[in-house]
């Protein structure tokens, strides 16, 4: 299961009318060869899911995940911190064994 805090689900709410999407755009998180610590995150509004993906709902919005992101994603929770010493999305991984210092990278 991967979970979202309210705040995060406000933002996403907040950057999709931002690009123009409408409530049936969804954000899928991904994760990627690359960053300092091996992994990477990558985030971005879709409408259509592909086969096999996984959709999580949480405060009227979701994620989707495709099968092998899934596998580093599980029981993840997805939040966000604004303000002037704010980070933005924070990615609470519990599968992650090492994070860089940004936040937006990881290793397992």
């Amino acid at each position: 299961m991967i979970q979202m805090t309210e705040k995060a689900a406000q933002r996403i709410k907040t950057l999709r009318a931002e690009e123009g999407k409408d409530a049936s755009f969804f954000l899928r998180v991904e994760v990627k060869k690359g960053g300092c610590s091996g992994l990477s995150y990558k985030m971005n509004f879709e409408s259509e899911p592909r086969s096999g993906d996984k959709a999580f709902e949480n405060f009227g919005e979701r994620i989707v995940v495709d099968p092998q992101s899934f596998m580093y994603l599980i029981g993840m929770t997805l939040d966000f911190s604004g303000g002037l010493n704010g980070k933005g999305f924070i990615f609470s991984n519990p599968n992650a064994t090492k994070n860089c210092g940004c936040g937006s990278s990881f290793n397992v």
